[in-house]
């Protein structure tokens, strides 16, 4: 999820592993780690000279389980070395700091498993990205509940009951929330597989996630053997189905048979992509698992970049957020919620 959420969370790790010895600074502490994985953005680009292989190391070894127990039992011995002096000699051990950092690291790959993104989460062992669709990289509701309480409990003693109180709101409120799009996930998937069978698609295999910010619109995409068709929904529809389906073409002006590069891309989008020729040496790549800016036009995918020949590979421009007009997006993603 987004950096902000994953900071909440890390600190909340903190807080119940070391609030009770050291106050705010575990939730310092505990934040850093919650932050570590997304990391990997930086150190992918460091690492390697294309931008394609940068971007497929997101969310790859930095979010697994394995890094999460090597990464803990690092910082922790480290941080224990640098913070057991003076003062603080033998306020903590070596233990906590390891429990600290695993449980930050370790909750932050998992909390993004849930979202639409992809998280290698048993890598490298496997590449399978897991993504169960429920709930959106950036949602509100999740995160600023917790956050209001993570705050409140820093004006409390580190040995006070109601800190400890304000932990158990947090990690509660925000739990039963993620709770809740498991189950509105569900639900979702079922409407879908009605609206696919009253429209008279014969979908091979769909997906579906919630619009940013919220888990009241949904948007979905299924697969057939010429096509994709897409559709939203939302909780206040009138009628539980999706409406006013979409055809997409399946557009491939490159081939993964030709590129290597593109079967990691198509891995990446879990197949569901298009790519249409712009000129000579350019081409766009459209990830359709996310919604079209121009529903009239299938090459305005929310998540897109431009793709160009470089030697014997192909290279992509850097991935630039559309912020034109996006407070036009955000306020039909508003109006499109109200319901139909």
């Amino acid at each position: 999820m987004d950096s902000l959420t994953q900071i909440v969370l890390g600190a909340a790790c903190g807080e119940a592993v070391l609030g009770k010895k050291i106050g705010n600074r575990a939730l310092l502490f505990g934040a850093i780690g919650g932050t570590i994985p997304d990391l990997d953005v930086y150190v992918g680009s460091w690492i390697y000279g294309n931008e394609i292989d940068a971007m497929l190391f997101h969310r790859g070894f930095m979010h697994s389980i394995v890094f999460s127990v090597l990464a803990a039992i690092v910082l922790g011995w480290l941080v224990h070395k640098l913070y057991n002096w003076g003062k603080r000699l033998n306020m903590t051990t070596r233990n906590d700091w390891i429990s600290l950092f695993f449980w930050s690291l370790f909750t932050h790959p998992i909390l993004d498993a849930f979202t639409p993104y992809g998280t290698q989460l048993f890598a490298p062992f496997s590449n399978y990205r897991v993504a169960l669709n429920n709930i959106a990289v950036a949602d509100p509701a999740y995160t600023l509940p917790f956050l209001i309480c993570m705050i409140v409990l820093m004006f409390f003693k580190r040995t006070s009951v109601k800190r400890r109180l304000w932990l158990k709101w947090g990690i509660g409120i925000s739990s039963a929330y993620l709770i809740f799009t498991l189950g509105n996930k569900l639900y979702v998937d079922s409407v879908f597989r009605k609206s696919l069978k009253d429209a008279e698609i014969e979908a091979v295999r769909f997906t579906n996630q919630p619009a940013i910010f919220t888990n009241l619109l949904w948007y979905a995409i299924a697969e057939t053997e010429t096509d994709y068709y897409v559709g939203n929904y939302s909780l206040f529809d009138s009628k539980n189905r999706f409406l006013n389906f979409r055809k997409v073409p399946k557009q491939r002006d490159l081939n993964p048979a030709d590129y290597d590069d593109i079967k990691g891309l198509a891995w990446f989008s879990n197949w569901y992509y298009s790519i249409y020729k712009l000129k000579e040496n350019e081409y766009r790549y459209n990830d359709l698992r996310y919604p079209l800016l121009d529903e009239e036009d299938p090459n305005t995918s929310v998540f897109s970049f431009v793709l160009y020949e470089n030697g014997n590979r192909l290279n992509m421009r850097p991935f630039e957020p559309k912020f034109d007009g996006m407070g036009e997006v955000l306020k039909s993603i508003w109006e499109r919620t109200k319901g139909i």
